[in-house]
């Protein structure tokens, strides 16, 4: 699932030109380009959560297997990153863009065929190589063509637009799952195709060649060992969850541990680094990645299990259930401008402190009433999700001001890289951790005479399930997800507390303040 942040937050790895390689007249091909390849990762990732429980139930999948869907994606996504922004600067903008969606929609048509979990776990990961390459290049491909007085406008669009696919995406989704059944969600993979083809060939036939702007180093060994590292971690909270794989979880966690201190060795005695770990020694910048790690982490956990719960527990229909991405991205599109001016008079520390107190409680809210039992959504749970996404429009384009004015100049594009890899491993641990909370919850809420033939978190009731076992069943859904939501929210809370100590700006932004006031 990609982050909303994404269009303050990819990292501009190429240095930024008078855009002199693309004609006057070929720009808007660009333009049209990165957003139909923008588009295929946000409606991959925005509708992935909606048709999982369709998903499941066609595949056969278990809650680990679904899981891994996602994770198989995130991982090699946040693990490559910036890896395949240096491949631009290496290779040139073109013809690294056009390798990366290559590779997205060729892994997409395979997902769309995939007989089996396991195979659509497998080019769910080679997706996410595609999409590592891919995600850079789209914003600094932009960047590159357009002269500096015309590209905050051409950047401008694309944000906008990418904000209409997210926005629009997982509600035309979630009717199309609805008029035509579970088997539809290969379409979700297969709509790639056509829309990768035709960004292609404006790249190819309608775009001239950029030329490579340095030979950077790719830093392939530092990408395999975060892959290990990030995998084995995910793997080892992820066999909490699975039946008959838990005394695999300890030793997969500490290998990865392991693999994660080495990559941390690995990266210090580069000299051309992935991550140019340096940068955590400034304050600020450490501050705001670990604000933005535990905002992400809850984020992505609730917008993961709460569709499951929605659709698999409550019932209902995915057209409905498409709505709860809507407030989130309608926020951000229209409050990250005002929100970003805030940002500059008064600094980042106070917007994103209170955003994140914002998010925090919504996700009680949403723990309060799963825990109740309160199945109302368009009067319960579809307000709260509106009130995260005003909190997440408050932190989004703050958190990317403190990441940018808390470097030096010269940094800020590996920064926004750094960020934008943070955020994604968020998404990645929480849906592994999170999994494994909600099937233990879920299990030991159930009666102990009551789980034989009881479907797992998340899965559909199966036809002819009595009604005892039924109701236990919600109320063992509900007190699954109520224990993941009451977890982020503590985080959210935990990432105001960390904003509002490290990152700089006045602490409170009343007019009354002796240095606000006039004379």
């Amino acid at each position: 699932m990609h982050s909303p942040s994404e269009a303050a937050a990819v990292p501009l790895t190429s240095p930024v030109t008078n855009g002199t390689f693309c004609p006057q007249s070929r720009r808007r091909f660009v333009l049209i380009a990165a957003i139909l390849a923008s588009a295929l990762g946000f409606i991959d990732g925005s509708i992935l959560a909606i048709a999982m429980p369709a998903i499941r139930v066609n595949l056969g999948a278990s809650l680990a297997q679904a899981q891994w869907i996602s994770n198989a994606y995130a991982l090699t996504l946040s693990a490559l990153i910036l890896a395949g922004g240096a491949a631009g600067d290496r290779f040139g903008l073109r013809r690294a863009f056009v390798a990366g969606i290559a590779l997205f929609i060729a892994a997409s048509l395979a997902c769309a065929l995939a007989p089996n979990a396991l195979v659509l776990i497998a080019f769910r990961a080679l997706q996410g190589i595609g999409a590592a390459i891919m995600v850079p290049g789209s914003l600094a491909i932009i960047a590159k063509a357009y002269p500096k007085k015309e590209r905050g406008r051409a950047i401008g669009i694309w944000a906008a637009a990418s904000a209409l696919t997210t926005a629009l995406g997982p509600v035309l989704g979630g009717f199309v799952l609805s008029a035509f059944g579970n088997g539809i969600w290969r379409a979700i993979f297969a709509i790639n195709l056509p829309l990768g083809l035709i960004s292609i060939y404006l790249l190819l036939a309608k775009i001239p060649a950029d030329a490579p702007t340095e030979k950077r180093s790719l830093d392939l060994g530092g990408a395999a060992l975060a892959t290990l590292a990030f995998g084995a971690l995910a793997y080892g909270l992820t066999s909490m969850s699975a039946s008959g794989e838990g005394h695999l979880s300890g030793p997969s966690i500490a290998a990865g541990a392991v693999l994660l201190a080495v990559f941390i060795v690995f990266e210090l005695r580069q000299r051309e680094p992935m991550i140019d770990l340096s940068l955590f020694r400034v304050g600020a910048f450490a501050g705001a990645n670990v604000a933005t790690f535990f905002l992400y982490f809850a984020l992505s956990a609730n917008l993961f299990y709460l569709p499951m719960l929605l659709i698999a527990g409550w019932g209902l229909s995915t057209a409905e259930v498409g709505f709860i991405f809507l407030p989130l991205s309608a926020s951000i599109a229209l409050l990250s401008g005002p929100v970003g001016q805030l940002s500059d008079r008064i600094g980042p520390r106070f917007p994103i402190a209170c955003g994140s107190l914002v998010v925090a409680s919504a996700f009680a809210g949403l723990a309060l009433l799963a825990h109740a039992g309160i199945h109302n959504f368009w009067t319960g749970t579809f307000p709260l999700m509106a009130l995260m996404g005003l909190g997440m429009a408050l932190v989004v384009s703050p958190l990317s001001t403190a990441i940018m004015t808390a470097v030096e100049d010269k940094d800020t594009g590996a920064a926004s890289g750094i960020n934008n890899a943070v955020s994604r491993i968020g998404g990645l641990i929480a849906v592994a951790a999170m999994g494994s909370l909600a099937a233990w919850v879920y299990e030991s809420a159930l009666d102990g005479n009551a789980t034989s033939g009881v479907p797992g978190f998340g899965e559909p009731a199966t036809v002819g399930l009595a009604p005892a076992v039924d109701a236990a069943r919600l109320a063992a859904s509900d007190a699954a997800f109520s224990a993941v939501s009451s977890v982020t929210a503590l985080l959210c809370a935990l990432s105001a507390v960390i904003a509002w100590t490290t990152i700089s700006g006045q602490r409170l932004p009343w007019p009354w303040r002796a240095e606000n006031r006039q004379g």
